[in-house]
């Protein structure tokens, strides 16, 4: 579980960083992840990409990890700060959330988001 723990980790760091390549290599091909920004999700490394893409060119995300749970199921819920700024540095949200990880092979399977703590 600690390596799992720790590609989380270094996927928050390269998110914040926008070393989107290096995000991309911990998801699993066929990733389904959550379009936090416009509802909905996106399935497969290429659509998290694109969507990465384009919500890089309209807003400034920075999400610190703060606590690692693995849950029963297997899964990990990752609690997070989350600040969301426009581009000329204002302040949109400031919040904590959670994210829940599954994990198949090593890599990231999907990731959910959950508004309140679990």
């Amino acid at each position: 579980m600690e390596d799992q723990f720790n590609v989380l980790r270094q996927m928050y760091v390269d998110f914040n960083a926008r070393t989107i390549d290096a995000v991309l290599a911990q998801l699993h091909e066929d990733v389904v992840w959550p379009n936090g920004w416009e509802g909905g999700t996106v399935a497969g490394r290429d659509a998290v990409r694109h969507y990465w893409m384009r919500q890089w060119a309209a807003i400034n995300p920075t999400v610190v990890p703060q606590e690692f749970v693995l849950l029963s199921d297997q899964r990990i819920l990752v609690r997070v700060h989350q600040r969301v700024q426009s581009l000329a540095g204002d302040l949109i949200s400031d919040e904590v959330i959670s994210h829940i990880y599954s994990f198949d092979q090593g890599l990231i399977r999907s990731m959910e988001i959950a508004r309140t703590l679990a």
